[in-house]
């Protein structure tokens, strides 16, 4: 099978990209040709006049379409499996797909689908305005802060809307949780195109356990993903040590206004993480936003760590309360820390939390596991478009 990768990196490091990477790996395995269409935000700030050709590539790109012409006739791919289109390649390959008759699969990693910003959030406060087509709402509130982007967010959902970019041009979905996939049907998307794809995570850790010194936090460093509620936990928890792994750019501040137990790390490669997750004693994720599939409590689980989360989205499906970890009300710094000490205080529930999890992960999110369902995806579309 020909299978043509779709993917606009986002410029920094992310779990998109991770993602994006690990499926070629079992696709390649198994004997399957990759054909790669990928740009990045990182070439904005060297083209002339980046910012603006950006906004108008994020509406329809016909370069990016001549693109998809040629892989199409030179490739003759089975299936275009699409991941992040914007800002550099936009919607205006999948019209190409459709014409040429190939089937496409999209892996939906956020609600961008739905939420110009893909967060369902605004000014740190969760926002679903601009569900059912009303996508003004976020030049109204400006949720970008940038009213340039907040336009530019705004029409690229209002145009794909408009002209049915997605419905019409997508064979199938691939949403990342039940929750997502939900969300997707509340909002008009087809139930009988909508599967739920996990995603998967690589195997790079030895099976032994520790009992850590710290509670951890890897990921993105950013307002939504609830810093605030885990530095107040770490207030209230002055006798645990607590460390950040992540990018902290967008919260620059963030180092100056934590108490004495709480350690910024900044990002760390591969193998400096491994070692990080080891040494932890627990994990922590206190997201205020709709996740999609966070990369660093699966690997946490893998790690045989069990993991405190925010009880919202999807992460009660990948986080099961009592079992591979604890789930806590979201922004609630005085519940969490609860948590946190209660954890921190029983080694033994740890170890047993955190071995459950590594099973969950062994049995549900395997490369192996994510290339069988992701053949099933493929072969419906092939079988759907083969209908239409």
């Amino acid at each position: 099978m020909k299978i043509c990768l779709v993917h606009n990196e986002y410029g920094k490091p992310s779990g998109e990209e991770t993602v994006v990477r690990a499926i070629r790996a079992p696709l390649e395995k198994n004997g399957h040709e990759v054909i790669p269409f990928f740009r990045s935000s990182a070439e904005i700030p060297a083209m002339r006049f980046g910012q603006v050709r950006a906004f108008f590539t994020g509406l329809w790109s016909p370069a990016s379409a001549r693109t998809m012409r040629r892989i199409i006739a030179e490739h003759r791919p089975d299936i275009v499996h699409i991941h992040n289109l914007f800002p550099l390649i936009s919607p205006s390959v999948l019209t190409e797909c459709r014409k040429a008759g190939v089937p496409v699969v999209m892996t939906v990693h956020n609600y961008r689908l739905i939420c110009p910003n893909g967060l369902f959030m605004k000014h740190g406060q969760s926002c679903e305005k601009c569900s059912g087509g009303h996508e003004y709402w976020c030049v109204i509130k400006n949720c970008e802060e940038n009213y340039f982007k907040s336009i530019g967010y705004s029409l690229r959902n209002a145009v794909a809307r408009r002209f049915r970019f997605y419905l019409d041009n997508v064979t199938i979905y691939a949403a990342l949780t039940e929750f997502q996939r939900k969300k997707l049907i509340s909002e008009g998307f087809p139930d009988d195109r909508i599967i739920v794809l996990p995603n998967m995570v690589n195997f790079n850790t030895d099976n032994k356990q520790y009992i850590g010194d710290y509670i951890g936090y890897a990921g993105r460093i950013s307002l939504e993903k609830g810093m605030p509620t885990l530095i107040d936990a770490a207030r209230k928890s002055v006798n645990i040590k607590f460390k950040a792994a992540g990018n902290y750019d967008s919260m620059p501040f963030l180092p100056e206004q934590c108490p004495a137990n709480f350690e910024f790390l900044g990002h760390i490669d591969s193998e400096k993480l491994n070692k990080f997750y080891n040494k932890s004693r627990v994990m922590v994720l206190p997201s205020i936003c709709y996740e999609g599939f966070p990369m660093g409590i699966v690997e946490a689980m893998l790690h045989g760590k069990p993991v405190i989360c925010s009880r919202i989205g999807g992460l009660p499906e990948i986080v099961e309360d009592g079992v591979t970890g604890l789930l806590f009300e979201t922004g609630n710094s005085q519940e969490l820390a609860e948590k946190i000490q209660y954890l921190w205080e029983r080694p033994e529930l740890c170890e047993k939390m955190g071995e459950a999890g590594r099973e969950k992960v062994l049995r549900e999110y395997t490369p192996r596991k994510y290339y069988e369902r992701l053949m099933e995806v493929y072969q419906k579309a092939m079988d759907i478009k083969n209908d239409m």
